[in-house]
């Protein structure tokens, strides 16, 4: 599963289709591109934890977001793997989101992305 978190054209498959670009290394930039509903969008970020094969956490911004590049309106998302039983439990969680209105749309956003993720998983 670690793979398919940290290896772009993995990522571009379950992940709405972004490009992504890092060097997969604890201070590192991480940048997705893509195209959404016809517009050009840019999320990037810096890796805080790199800990292979169990953690990755790291800063979120949107260009669509609508708030300014500052620190105060990066997201952290912490990606943890544990193994469970003979198999892999992946656990997303993001911390300051600006609203209610963003959470949900993020919980949304998350439900159809692990979900082709772990179609990715199952189909090898």
């Amino acid at each position: 599963m670690w793979a398919a978190l940290t290896t772009p054209e993995l990522i571009k498959q379950w992940f709405f289709g972004v490009d992504t670009e890092s060097d997969w290394t604890a201070g590192s930039p991480i940048v997705s591109r893509s195209e959404w509903q016809g517009e050009s969008r840019v999320d990037k970020g810096v890796i805080l934890t790199m800990e292979p094969p169990h953690l990755l956490v790291h800063t979120h911004w949107s260009d669509r977001s609508g708030l300014p590049d500052r620190p105060e309106s990066y997201q952290e998302v912490t990606w943890r793997l544990e193994e469970r039983g003979g198999s892999t439990a992946l656990t997303v969680s993001e911390r300051n989101l600006p609203s209610e209105e963003a959470k949900a749309i993020s919980h949304q956003g998350w439900g159809v992305a692990l979900t082709a993720l772990k179609s990715l998983l199952e189909s090898g």
